[in-house]
């Protein structure tokens, strides 16, 4: 039976498969519905698959009782997605081999540094916050204990954005030797995310574009795992009139599950789409289903964030 979410004549070996990565400390808020939706509709225009991966390896800050609330906000949407959920915290495994590959390529070393020192001694402000000096980069600490950094790949690298235009960094200058594993024993968010990626054997990742630092630390990561790098679209972050990123830790508001339909339709025109006002009222399939036939993802605002006080 023809899977009707393949266009005539595709290959369903090469077949689109997009992701959502929400972090379970928190619902999710008008700037996670915003990335949500802007990566379904890539998904669904493209006839693929979207994929659910729940990012709880943080067990202090991730709580079960908002990973449900995660799924039902979405539910809620019409957001549903294909296959079961990746949950981060059952996959210790993985991401332990992938250290292991890493580890014996020589791209590791343990670090001792404390916050304090990392501040006073940061070389410059990078993409990703203070770029370390590499104080303990031929101290030959012991892993365990301490934590894990991956040595920076000199050289500019680049990416063409599918929003965000051609990138380039060159790592060691911008961003630094990064942490893989903290301390405690827990994965850095960038391994994980990036062996998460090929795991799910994701083509195209559609997130945020306060995450291009972390793009080039995962890309370097796939790099030296032999990965196959996915493509990206970063979209324009929403901003409150203080000029904060919408987010948990900004206190954000929760999204109201029982306004849905209203709140798609006002992520659409921040996504440039312009949808018909009679659809401010109408239901969550029919906002959906306007929304795919009429998807045009180089109608989205220039430029790295949208005020949440303005719309097309």
């Amino acid at each position: 039976m023809t899977d009707p979410r393949t266009p005539a004549g595709s290959d369903p070996v090469h077949r689109y498969r997009g992701r959502f990565a929400p972090t379970p400390s928190g619902p999710l808020h008008l700037g996670s519905l915003l990335t949500a939706l802007a990566s379904w509709l890539c998904a669904r225009v493209a006839g693929g698959d979207w994929l659910l991966r729940i990012d709880d390896l943080d067990t202090a800050r991730c709580d079960p009782a908002w990973t449900a609330r995660i799924l039902r906000q979405l539910e809620a949407h019409g957001l549903h997605w294909d296959e079961a959920p990746r949950y981060q915290s059952q996959h210790t495994d993985d991401y332990a081999a992938a250290l292991a590959r890493l580890e014996d390529s020589h791209r590791l070393y343990a670090c001792d540094c404390s916050r304090a020192r990392l501040r006073a001694s940061a070389l410059r402000k990078g993409m990703e916050g203070p770029v370390y000096d590499g104080h303990c980069r031929d101290r030959r600490l012991p892993p365990t204990g301490h934590a894990l950094r991956l040595r920076a790949d000199a050289g500019t690298q680049a990416f063409d954005d599918g929003w965000q235009a051609l990138q380039r960094c060159d790592p060691a200058e911008h961003i630094g030797d990064f942490i893989v594993r903290r301390r405690d024993g827990i994965v850095g968010y960038q391994l994980a995310c990036a062996v998460d990626e090929q795991a799910q054997g994701i083509t195209e990742v559609v997130r945020g574009a306060d995450l291009l630092g972390s793009t080039f630390m995962q890309r370097q990561i796939g790099a030296a795992l032999g990965y196959v790098s996915p493509r990206y679209r970063h979209l324009p972050v929403l901003v409150g009139s203080d000029g904060r990123k919408l987010s948990k830790q900004n206190h954000a508001r929760a999204i109201d599950e029982s306004a849905a339909g209203t709140r798609l339709h006002q992520c659409l025109q921040w996504l440039g789409q312009r949808p018909p006002d009679a659809l401010a009222t109408a239901s969550v399939e029919e906002v959906l289903s306007w929304a795919v036939q009429h998807w045009r993802p180089g109608a989205l605002p220039q430029g790295a964030c949208i005020n949440v006080e303005q719309a097309p």
